[in-house]
């Protein structure tokens, strides 16, 4: 992109894609009673090797104990990615991603006393739109409320917000070295969890069919498109302004809408193309709005993967 303020929102809108496609696996692989656990330890192990072959190509530096906030980014990453996996093989992922997608509002408001980033009325009023958006969107579900996948889904936008706060104070680290790392550590947590659900053999059922191999390339399939998508969103939030960059990634819920009313899973109701205008509203007026302004701001320095 020739204009260096665009390019965070361009990366987030790469990175939410990716992720769009990660979701709607993971969900096919509840589908088919795979253990939570199992999909989170296939997204965080594959995601560090992958990350660890393109680090070894590219001759990233990695690091491990430094600096301190890469451990709250991945410390608060792995309990996130604990929680919405969980959500998102217990309910539908566009009901997942509107709950999880709340995180703009929390970064919003943390932003302001831990990083002395106090939003503008534009932003507000983007965030409100978008949020309202994303529950007009949302279709309800028959039956009882999943509260305990909600709840879940909950804390997971919570602590996402604190992860990308994280991001955003880091400086001189590589984007795939912190790719590495909030791998290799939200690879421990979900090891950790399978344990701690005595769930270290996969139960009879898991992968519904003799047949192993869709169950396979679907756990590689979360794992690729989780790498890819982590890079994206690293380099958005190292380089771009938090509150913008998250609601930017509120488009996110737009595009796992599309994809299953395109798969046929939900139907297309002129709710849904509401809810949806409104959650990508937000995304134009932010790209618009710092074109504008990019002529006279300095541009913001990168985090280039060496």
């Amino acid at each position: 992109m020739p204009t260096p303020g665009l390019r965070p929102y361009g990366w987030m809108l790469c990175g939410c894609a990716w992720f769009t496609v990660m979701a709607l696996l993971t969900e096919a692989l509840g589908h088919r009673h795979c253990p939570w656990q199992v999909v989170a330890l296939a997204r965080s192990g594959l995601a560090t090797l992958f990350a660890l072959l393109l680090a070894a190509g590219t001759g990233t530096r990695l690091v491990l104990f430094r600096p301190r906030v890469l451990w709250v980014r991945s410390l608060a990453g792995s309990t996130s990615m604990l929680g919405t996996f969980y959500a998102l093989t217990h309910m539908p992922a566009s009901d997942v991603l509107t709950i999880t997608n709340t995180f703009p509002v929390w970064v919003a408001v943390l932003s302001w006393p831990l990083a002395g980033e106090r939003p503008t009325a534009g932003v507000w009023v983007a965030v409100a739109c978008a949020v309202t958006g994303v529950a007009v969107a949302l279709r309800p579900a028959g039956g009882g409320f999943p509260w305990v996948p909600s709840l879940s889904a909950f804390f997971a936008s919570v602590f996402t917000a604190v992860a990308m706060l994280g991001l955003n104070r880091l400086h001189g680290v590589a984007s795939l070295a912190v790719v590495v790392h909030f791998s290799a550590v939200s690879a421990a947590f979900a090891g950790a969890a399978l344990l701690v659900g005595r769930l270290v053999v996969v139960p009879d059922d898991a992968g519904a069919g003799p047949d192993p191999w869709p169950t396979l390339l679907r756990l590689l399939g979360v794992g690729a498109t989780a790498t890819v998508g982590q890079v994206f969103l690293t380099r958005a939030f190292a380089t771009g302004a938090p509150t913008k960059v998250a609601v930017t990634g509120l488009s996110q819920v737009a595009m796992v809408l599309g994809c299953e009313a395109a798969l046929g899973w939900k139907p297309v109701t002129p709710t849904t193309v509401l809810g949806t205008a409104l959650v990508i509203g937000p995304t134009a007026w932010l790209m618009a709005h710092e074109r504008r302004v990019a002529k006279d701001d300095p541009p913001v320095e990168e985090v280039a993967i060496e």
